[in-house]
């Protein structure tokens, strides 16, 4: 009877493992339990042998794809491997025959026979589906379940329409934008429709978005401040407001204006060194720098200072800086008389952890991280010509640190140390031409103040007590 499958195409199913051959009975042993196939395919692919022999053991389900008649015909094993698979779950006919043989033996599976329905045959799915289920539950075992599961989702063919190409010409022709846009609006042209719309967008209320002002904006005016005596320099700020300089003599008034009103030379003083010292920590790093897990890298600072009023300035920042963990160096020389706005905050920074020397001999040699200039003085340019000015000067210049000048005086001549920033005081002075960038400072005078002395003032610091500037 094994004779009687001899020339069949039969697909065999092996398992994961060694997966799923096609090819023709070429011969079955019944004591050995074996079948042998010739020209073989496995998974699709041409095998390098002619010959591959199974064991009964290893075949997990075997199909019948042809029959002998039409498995002799040419090509034939070629289109079965190209339709093989795990259970055919294609088209089948009705005049379909399955049928279910025992096992071999106690050792192995039993066997699935199944005959492949032609190609151009074409029937119900669930008929299909029905007669599977019952063969695997015939068959036996929760495993038939699984095989119908498979075969419904693998078994069916796919390739079948892939070599057509898609038209998406024609099915776009196939839809009318106008006519249905037409039917939606209750239109029938994109004339009325487009009408319909500004009509509708006509009788809308405006709306704004949640960054738009409802108010009508002023104009903005960016001269705010106006005064009676130019200094002969404009700048402004980031937002564009104009701020003019005046001369020497007009904010000395200012000052004075100022400190009969109560803003008195000490409290000038404090809000100097605040706000200098806010701009010199700025100007170190930050927050970048000044943490508490870079202790042992704490920047350093030299302040000159002269025995004047911009020297108190200087020292006021240097107290503030050293009660921020900076290391402060205060070069202040010996004088037989310094003004008592100088010896009480010399007193002050001598509470601090700051050093303070006399000597340009006990400077630092090696750079440091930031040189603040308060040598200058408004009232007497003849310091400039004393030994010691010029030796500071020389080791500012020599020490390659950049440096801030704090209220720089107003000259024709050429500056003895070349500031990088320079901040002043309330409005700027007309300082010469450099290329130090220019900082105002906000030290607490009143706009009332500004008014005795002539001057129409707007402050332009907004939310900073320190703004830069560039020239207009």
């Amino acid at each position: 009877m094994a004779t009687d499958w001899l020339g069949s195409v039969v697909s065999i199913n092996c398992g994961l493992a060694l997966g799923i051959y096609q090819g023709e009975v070429s011969s079955v042993d019944q004591s050995r339990q074996t079948i042998s196939l010739r020209q073989p395919y496995h998974n699709g692919v041409r095998c390098p042998v002619p010959e591959v022999t199974f064991s009964a053991m290893d075949i997990k389900e075997l199909k019948f794809l042809d029959i002998q008649t039409t498995a002799n015909k040419p090509g034939s094993i070629e289109g079965a491997a190209t339709q093989a698979g795990p259970m055919t779950s294609g088209r089948p006919s009705q005049s379909n025959r399955v049928t279910s043989s025992s096992s071999h033996s106690n050792n192995t599976a039993p066997i699935t026979i199944l005959r492949r329905p032609p190609a151009g045959s074409s029937n119900s799915r669930g008929a299909t589906q029905s007669t599977q289920k019952k063969t695997s539950m015939k068959n036996g075992g929760g495993g038939g379940l699984m095989r119908q599961k498979d075969d419904e989702c693998f078994g069916d063919r796919t390739d079948e329409d892939l070599d057509t190409d898609f038209d998406f010409e024609g099915n776009l022709a196939l839809f009318d934008k106008a006519a249905v846009f037409s039917q939606i609006d209750g239109t029938s042209s994109h004339i009325s429709r487009s009408q319909q719309h500004s009509k509708q967008d006509e009788h809308r209320p405006q709306t704004y978005r949640h960054d738009e002002n409802i108010l009508e904006g002023r104009p903005i005016i960016y001269r705010q401040i106006s005064v009676p005596q130019h200094g002969g320099k404009e700048y402004c700020t980031d937002s564009g407001l104009v701020v003019p300089s005046i001369p020497y003599e007009l904010h000395k008034r200012l000052l004075a204006a100022a400190e009969h009103q109560g803003l008195t030379l000490e409290r000038r003083l404090e809000m100097i060194g605040v706000c200098s010292c806010q701009m010199a920590l700025t100007l170190l790093g930050g927050p970048n720098r000044l943490t508490p897990k870079n202790v042992h890298q704490r920047p350093t600072v030299v302040i000159l200072c002269g025995p004047h009023i911009q020297g108190a300035q200087g020292i006021s920042c240097g107290r503030h800086l050293a009660n921020h963990e900076v290391e402060v160096i205060l070069f202040l020389p010996n004088f037989l008389k310094m003004q008592d706005s100088v010896t009480g905050e010399v007193n002050l920074f001598s509470r601090t952890n700051g050093k303070q020397v006399a000597s340009v001999k006990d400077l630092p040699t090696s750079p440091v991280d930031l040189v603040i200039n308060c040598l200058d003085c408004h009232e007497n340019h003849l310091l400039r010509e004393q030994s010691w000015y010029h030796s500071a000067a020389d080791w500012a210049n020599s020490n390659k640190a950049p440096v801030l000048s704090i209220d720089p005086a107003v000259s024709q001549h050429h500056q003895s140390i070349e500031a990088k920033w320079t901040l002043s005081l309330g409005l700027p002075l007309p300082l010469a031409e450099t290329e130090s960038r220019v900082y105002l400072c906000d030290i607490g005078i009143p706009k009332m103040v500004f008014r005795e002395v002539g001057i129409s003032y707007h402050s332009p610091f907004g939310c900073k007590f320190v703004i830069p500037l560039h020239p207009a």
